[in-house]
């Protein structure tokens, strides 16, 4: 078995993922059995707790595993599950290292660092590598070179070198800067990041360095001489105009067949065919543009913007606007401002979609677009949350139930029309939060002549699922005598998975429970937002 271990130098955000990606993208067309694995270095057991702010999109696996949004990139680019397997934290590593003490496995050792943290993390390397009977582990390394989180991660990677270094290449992904006022690229700080690896006794085998262009021979000959690596292991990554473009840019410097080289394996050529003509569809000049509106309450931070916190929601966007031949233009709008202000500062664009949130705050503008959306017209898609609040807002407005909420924003309501299930409800009195809620995939049984039989074309689906609370069935007569159609529910406890509204009162009011982002990827894109889409571009030229 063959490992590669994919660090990071000088800044964070610098696409790593996306790197490593293509890296295990160009060795898998090359023929090579592999698979990919994340070392995160927060101590919390998975990404399920974390603010989407504070780190992005939690990325949900088909096993229900809370992961970082790299193993979502690692799944858009194989075209492969992944789950709990391909996702470490250091709190993970650290729990089993104390689990393990109090068990006495260490049969009374004084337990320390190293060798027993490393040891686990080698250990989790090699049982990943067995499971999936891969050829080649990509191991990509979170955070920074030089910071001390991670410096055990970068010590099991010596260690592993150490012990078979005719297996094990490290490849070092750095950001070269073009400072303004100075007009050229400087290496400085990736030669200063090499050293900070050579002081852990590591030698990058390659160097990909992240800039705005490609290098030219003069700084391909600075980090020859500075950081030890012969010149055709320099590999530019360039800011290229989307990320499913890097394969066939490194491609282009053969990438695959100098690592493969490196390895001491047969050199193949990789058959990117599939993925240029994907990248020929997405620079392809569409023939409609659509406006979709996404009303949140998680794309703030300071004075910006953030893409990273709905990225799963972008990317399946992305995907069936390619297959739609449309190009989509996304409106970010914060859910208070709605709540503050009135929807109609929404104005009328051709869809709407209310994604996944959590708690009180924007709820109530969240609430008032779910309303907005059904009274205009428009074709709203709502997704976990944006279900659940479609719902109060039916609820509302069409029963005149001005109270009804949801239990987790109003304990108290006697129109609890989103409820806590008993099982949940004994987990929250534990305050258990980190992966108790419905995780992972769920099937659900699809009513014959729906919108949402329409869409998947079949009875039983699947879909990946991460909340808590559902549709209380208490008041489900109701609802359907008042025209709103539940047009799945789950295979195994009967809930509501899928609500809609009938063709003759709205052209498309669709919202489910579970989470199709997830699932989309370039090659396949997820049929809800394929239809969702279709049916934005529908709107688009009516005359609305």
């Amino acid at each position: 078995m063959k490992y590669i271990f994919i660090s990071g130098g000088v800044i964070s955000g610098i696409g790593k993922g996306i790197t490593s990606a293509s890296i295990a993208l160009l060795l898998k067309q090359a023929g090579y059995k592999i698979t990919s694995l994340k070392f995160e270095n927060y101590l919390n057991l998975d990404a399920g707790t974390i603010n989407p702010i504070e780190h992005g999109d939690v990325f949900l696996c088909e096993d229900g595993t809370e992961a970082d949004m790299d193993i979502g990139t690692y799944e858009k680019f194989l075209g492969v599950e992944m789950g709990k397997d391909n996702f470490i934290t250091m709190g993970k590593i650290y729990k089993t290292v104390i689990d393990k003490e109090r068990r006495f496995e260490y049969q009374g050792e004084d337990v320390e660092a190293i060798p027993h943290v490393t040891d686990e993390i080698i250990k989790r390397i090699k049982d990943l590598g067995k499971k999936t009977k891969a050829e080649i582990v990509l191991i990509e390394l979170g955070g920074t070179a030089g910071e001390y989180q991670n410096i055990f991660y970068y010590e099991a990677s010596r260690l592993l070198t150490l012990k078979n270094p005719q297996d094990v290449i490290h490849i070092h992904v750095s950001y070269v800067p073009t400072p303004s006022h100075l007009g050229e690229p400087k290496t400085k700080p990736t030669q200063l990041s090499v050293r900070t690896l050579n002081s852990m006794g590591i030698q990058p085998d390659f160097i990909v360095a992240r800039s705005e262009n490609f290098l030219d021979k003069r700084r391909i000959e600075r980090f020859a001489v500075f950081c030890n690596v012969h010149p055709e292991n320099i590999i530019s990554n360039p800011d290229a105009k989307h990320p499913y473009e890097v394969p066939l840019i490194l491609n282009n410097q053969n990438f695959a067949q100098k690592i493969l080289k490196k390895l001491n394996l047969k050199e193949k050529t990789p058959d990117l065919k599939q993925w240029q003509k994907l990248v020929e569809k997405i620079y392809k000049k569409k023939s409609k543009k659509i406006n979709i509106a996404i009303v949140g309450k998680y794309f703030g931070t300071g004075n910006y913007q953030l893409r990273d916190s709905y990225a799963a929601l972008f990317d399946a966007i992305d995907h069936a606007s390619w297959e739609n031949d449309a190009e989509v233009n996304t409106i970010w709008i914060d859910a208070e401002k709605v709540e503050k202000n009135g929807p109609e500062i929404i104005g009328r664009p051709d869809g709407i979609i209310v994604p996944i949130g959590w708690g009180e705050r924007g709820a109530e503008g969240m609430i008032k677009t779910a309303s907005y959306a059904r009274i205009n017209k428009i074709p709203y898609l709502g997704l976990c949350y944006g279900m659940q609040l479609a719902v109060i807002a039916f609820a509302r407005d069409v029963l005149g139930w001005k109270d009804a909420n949801t239990e987790e924003n109003d304990k108290n309501t006697p129109h609890n029309v989103i409820h806590l299930m008993p099982k949940q409800e004994e987990i929250m009195k534990r305050r258990a939060y980190g992966g108790t809620m419905r995780l992972g995939a769920w099937q659900a049984k699809i009513k014959k002549g729906t919108i949402a039989w329409e869409i998947y074309e079949k009875e039983i689906i699947s879909e990946r699922h991460r909340h808590r609370y559902e549709f209380n069935d208490k008041f489900v007569q109701d609802f359907e005598k008042a025209g709103l159609i539940i047009s799945a529910r789950s295979v195994v406890e009967n809930l509501c998975e899928m609500i809609e509204l009938p063709k003759s009162v709205h052209p498309f009011y669709f919202a489910t429970q579970g989470h199709p982002e997830y699932k989309s990827q370039p090659l396949k894109p997820n049929p809800v937002f394929l239809r969702f889409l279709k049916e934005a571009a529908k709107h688009l030229t009516s005359n609305f």
